[in-house]
């Protein structure tokens, strides 16, 4: 027997309601969709989004470079994400310069080893590139964990440039350096940064620090100023009124500066000497054109040093590189208040 039409509508639609297979107040719980979103990586030593994930791939490679006038201008230091400047010698300073984010082509001129070095290289590990050094020195390099490239072991990755005087006149190739090795990859990062423009601290102009003067002549003295560039975000190095470039001509403008006093344990100046990074002691940070005094403080040479506030919290930087400033406590350390000029180097 043939059932109406409608009799059978009615059927299918009770049946459809029964499992759910109509009208939203029957529809079956969904999950809601979601969407993931990775944040793009970080390069450690300067906070700065790494969309290539390069960074995340190699260790840091330290190169310990001339400082001396007959050095300059040095060439790739511009590249450096992290910068030290020590006291060595006669009052004169090196720097260690740290690359890991970017990779110049060039980098020099290298130079031999201090007593120092160890003690800033220990908590990131990696490559130590260096020219040779005393055995002393040499020594305790040896003792922190990094793969250690010197001219001898070196090949390829260094160079002497026959246009120019020895022994300013090694250099690496930072690529090289990074395929031999060195651990760990990354590396951790050694600073805070801040997710959002500084605005602690009081606003500034510039900063000088009192290394070594040379009154003869004084653009080659080791006695920088920073000056404040909010257009560039960064501070303007000078040394004698001049701007501290390298050979490409490019000034080197860190996005911060980090005045760190130390005492040089065995005699400023003399051979051997070594900077006590491992205590507390004041500090001055300059970023986004602002100096945050506070304290820098390490229980430990494996651990990076900690920057704190006058409330003993983080000091955060602006993403970017950084030159760390190691003077001997008995220098002076001039500051510019934003209203007035610029102090001469």
């Amino acid at each position: 027997m043939r059932r109406p039409a409608t009799m059978v509508a009615i059927v299918t639609c009770a049946l459809l309601a029964a499992c759910g297979g109509s009208g939203s107040s029957a529809s079956p719980d969904k999950k809601a969709s979601t969407t993931t979103t990775t944040a793009a990586p970080v390069a450690p030593l300067t906070g700065v989004a790494d969309p290539s994930g390069a960074s995340q791939t190699r260790p840091v490679v330290s190169i310990k470079i001339d400082n001396v006038s007959d050095a300059r201008p040095q060439s790739g230091v511009d590249g450096a994400d992290v910068v030290w400047d020590e006291v060595v010698e006669g009052q004169a300073t090196r720097l260690l310069a740290m690359f890991q984010s970017q990779v110049p082509d060039v980098v020099g001129p290298v130079r031999s080893v201090r007593l120092t070095d160890p003690l800033i290289v220990w908590p990131v590990g990696g490559v130590f590139a260096y020219s040779g050094g005393a055995k002393y020195a040499v020594d305790g390099i040896s003792q922190a964990p990094v793969k250690l490239v010197d001219e001898s072991s070196a090949r390829s990755a260094m160079f002497r440039d026959s246009s120019r005087a020895a022994p300013h006149n090694l250099y690496t190739r930072p690529a090289s350096l990074f395929r031999m090795g060195g651990e760990p990859v990354p590396p951790p990062a050694l600073f805070d940064y801040a997710a959002k423009p500084v605005i602690a601290g009081t606003a500034v102009a510039a900063v000088y620090i009192g290394f070594a003067k040379n009154s003869a002549s004084p653009t080659k003295g080791f006695d920088p100023t920073y000056t404040w560039d909010a257009a560039t975000g960064t501070w303007a190095r000078t040394v004698g009124g001049r701007p501290f470039a390298v050979k490409s001509g490019t000034q080197i403008r860190p996005h911060n500066v980090i005045v760190m006093p130390v005492t040089y344990q065995g005699g400023l100046g003399r051979i051997g000497a070594e900077a006590q990074l491992v205590g507390e002691g004041p500090v001055k940070v300059f970023t986004n054109g602002r100096e945050i005094d506070g304290t820098w403080k390490r229980t430990d040479k494996v651990n990076r040093i900690e920057f704190l506030d006058a409330s003993g919290a983080p000091i955060r930087l602006m993403p970017g590189s950084t030159w760390v400033e190691l003077p001997d406590t008995s220098y002076p350390i001039d500051v510019t208040p934003v209203a007035a000029t610029s102090p001469s180097s």
